[in-house]
């Protein structure tokens, strides 16, 4: 019973991710036809629109594309925030123990595909891509593992979740340090001031939404203009949340019954409305309910829905629209590239050092998972399609020319690693019954 009420939430995650992953695959599609259909240039002109504020002394705009890379994408990486701040916290990542085994798959990920590419890579022009494979998808990734239902156990869809984490704090670090412009330290250093701020009143157990939205617009405005990118302001604003209750669960029972019973004894019989009594009364169990929910927890939830079914499709529509056009110009030597880090480098990295790290006794791995289910997982962490594609855009926005050679290669890279990661697990010969 114990069991089944941990597992649930992370069960619902996984659930949420997989049907993601699914929308993400259909929307993709459509921008792939859209792009190649003789409305294409209808798709190029819709991204490239210009909206914003423009006065007489004042102008802030940007073409739709922007709003959704950088505007859309900070509510992502916020979510991303939270989801590895409650890991952290009370999740899979919240021990040496917990971590070793998915963060010693997660290196290897990182490490390998990188290695690879920039040993292929001859052309100093496409060096700066060197960041494309290292991300892993976990939504479409989890997709493709859901389909294989009880052939995999839970603690390894847990390994992939947990490594996949581990991986979009890399690539976030990477997009931080590398793939940022000249920076400007006085509006940076404002915008670090105000994070300051946050991070103390939530250490105070001070907590409120309209604060956080008002201080969390200026400060994306200060990253965007500071030349750090500004989704890595979402992820700094996540670590402001407190993920504690104000309230804990006896005093939460207690007022719990307390409003029942005033409710109860405030009723009016056989009346369609409340009472003036009753509607109080609910205001404050909703009250009581705000304070024993997590902020961090609470806010996950309301967005995970949004990101997963709304911002997610949307820039998978915006930017999987590549023109396949024989007259297009393609860098093949850097389509190739990629295709091989993610499908070569990201098995080889990940299953390689984990059964090295394994050998040598620094980490356990599950004695429900088996190293075809390692390898077949491994295979699946190639599948790198949002984070890769962010990552091409803005190694390439200087030389926009060669973004749909990334794009493709990578598109052709997860749909390889995909089908081979599903074939693996699909067959695996050691298959057990999970319960």
């Amino acid at each position: 019973m114990i069991k089944e009420v941990f597992l649930t939430p992370f069960q619902k995650f996984i659930k949420i991710e997989g049907l993601s992953g699914i929308l993400l695959l259909l929307t993709t599609i459509v921008a792939l036809i859209w792009a190649n259909s003789p409305l294409g240039d209808v798709y190029k002109e819709l991204w490239q629109y210009d909206i914003g504020i423009v006065t007489e002394t004042f102008e802030f705009k940007k073409p739709l594309i922007l709003w959704i890379n950088d505007g859309l994408m900070a509510v992502f990486f916020f979510l991303i925030g939270l989801e590895i701040k409650r890991e952290f916290m009370i999740g899979e990542l919240n021990s040496m123990k917990k971590i070793a085994f998915p963060l010693v798959g997660a290196l290897g990920g990182m490490l390998v595909p990188v290695a690879i590419f920039l040993v292929l890579n001859q052309n100093p022009e496409t060096l700066k891509a060197w960041g494309v494979p290292m991300a892993t998808d976990i939504a479409f990734s989890l997709a493709v593992l859901n389909t294989l239902g009880k052939r995999v156990p839970l603690s390894l869809k847990i390994f992939l979740t947990a490594f996949a984490i581990v991986d979009d704090i890399g690539a976030v670090l990477v997009i931080a340090i590398f793939y940022s412009g000249s920076i400007n330290l006085t509006l940076l250093l404002i915008a670090l001031a105000m994070l300051g701020v946050l991070y103390v009143l939530s250490f105070k157990g001070f907590y409120s939404r309209f604060v956080l939205f008002f201080f969390g617009i200026i400060i994306w405005v200060l990253f965007l203009k500071s030349g750090i990118h500004p989704t890595v302001a979402g992820i700094l604003l996540a670590f402001s949340v407190p993920i504690r209750q104000k309230i804990d669960t006896s005093k939460f029972l207690t007022q719990l019954e307390l409003v029942y019973n005033n409710i109860k004894n405030a009723s009016i019989l056989n009346k369609p409305i409340l009472s003036r009594e009753q509607i109080g009364h609910i205001d404050d169990l909703d009250d009581w309910s705000s304070k024993f929910q997590s902020p961090l927890q609470h806010l996950e939830h309301n967005l995970h829905g949004w990101v997963a079914y709304f911002i997610i499709p949307i820039f998978a529509l915006a930017n999987a629209g590549v023109l396949i056009d024989g007259e297009a110009y393609l860098d093949y030597a850097l389509v190739t590239n990629i295709i091989i880090c993610l499908v070569i480098g990201k098995a080889f990295g990940i299953t390689s050092i984990v059964m090295l790290a394994k050998k040598i006794k620094l980490i356990e791995v599950p004695a429900d998972i088996n190293f075809k289910q390692i390898l077949g997982v491994s295979f699946l962490a190639g599948i790198g399609f949002t984070m890769a594609i962010f990552i091409a855009s803005l190694a390439f926005a200087s030389s926009p020319e060669y973004i749909d050679s990334a794009k493709i290669g990578i598109l052709i890279g997860s749909c390889i690693s995909a089908v081979i990661g599903y074939l693996v697990l699909r067959f695996n010969e050691n298959e057990k019954e999970i319960d």
